[in-house]
């Protein structure tokens, strides 16, 4: 078990980010992150390394898709189903993947769902077949973990950004 310098909580040996926090395990060249912060303090002070998890009523969410140049803004429903169209049966998702390539990159129908919670957005892996990642942690099918201002999403192999406005 790898205990995480932030939160404390155990991670599995090889993990890259923590379960619970989401912080970095390991550094560029294989060192643990309280490696780092012994040895390169100074070059960290007065950088947010995370957005913040608020999420309040009156916010708008802005996504930034990899290679794609035009951004997505949507004020975020309950809940929202993130996706791609189905031709066959006339399914749409809330946040429709498709004009970026999803079936090409492995994103299924139903993929992932953006929950709002009292002041919080949560993204959930639906079981997907080619998996969700977020921050380059793969997610745990059906549960939830809370997403930052900034973070980097993967459905299959389409990346994209998420940012709080």
């Amino acid at each position: 078990m790898k205990p995480c310098p932030y939160c404390g909580n155990n991670n599995m040996e090889g993990v890259l980010f923590c379960d619970e926090c989401g912080q970095p395990l390991v550094g560029r060249s294989g060192q643990t992150t309280s490696q780092l912060v012994q040895q390169q303090t100074h070059s960290l002070r007065g950088r947010a390394t995370w957005g913040t998890a608020r999420f309040d009523l009156a916010s708008s969410i802005v996504i930034h898709v990899r290679d794609h140049l035009e951004p997505i803004s949507l004020v975020p429903k309950q809940e929202m189903l993130i996706g791609r169209t189905d031709t066959q049966s006339d399914f749409t998702p809330d946040l429709d993947m498709t004009p970026y390539g999803a079936a090409e990159y492995g994103v299924s129908r139903q993929h992932a769902i953006i929950k709002r919670g009292e002041d919080t957005l949560t993204l959930t892996d639906l079981g997907s077949t080619n998996g969700t990642h977020l921050n380059g942690q793969r997610l745990i099918p059906r549960q939830p973990r809370v997403l930052r201002d900034g973070d980097e999403i993967r459905l299959g192999r389409l990346v994209f950004h998420i940012f709080f406005k």
